[in-house]
């Protein structure tokens, strides 16, 4: 199995706690962020533009930002930052590695400051467990 990523879910996924866009997100989501905790060897494709997690963005009342040149930038930005390329393939395991070695929780504030699931604090908190070598929490259903 392959997951397909782009650059900011990478940081997304650390801070996943079951919230989302609608339910059907959130049991996507929920799916993609659940194999890779329980299973850190699965494969990741890195890719531009909308992912595995956008496939369950709604359509609807809700603005899609997946091609949004913003979103691209950001994608661009956190690959940079981690020394990812585009078109790369990693296992979920080894993107752990990268983002202890390159990030700091307190990074998140900065690097997403524009994003409106930021000011909860998940992704800082999922970058500390990942900076202390610790896993990832279950989602509670």
């Amino acid at each position: 199995m392959i997951i397909k990523l782009r650059g900011h879910h990478l940081l997304c996924l650390l801070g996943f706690r079951g919230m989302g866009y609608s339910p059907e997100f959130c049991v996507n989501m929920t799916k993609i962020y659940e194999t890779l905790r329980s299973q850190p060897e699965t494969e990741i494709e890195i890719v531009e533009g909308p992912d595995d997690i956008c496939a369950a963005f709604p359509i609807g009342d809700q603005r899609y930002h997946c091609e949004n040149h913003t979103v691209l930038s950001k994608d661009a930005g956190i690959l940079e930052r981690l020394g990812i390329k585009l078109g790369s393939s990693w296992k979920w395991a080894d993107i752990l590695v990268t983002v202890a070695a390159e990030l700091q929780p307190q990074d998140i504030g900065i690097i997403c400051a524009t994003c409106p699931w930021e000011h909860y604090g998940v992704c800082a908190e999922g970058v500390r467990l990942v900076t202390e070598g610790r896993e990832l929490p279950p989602i509670k259903k």
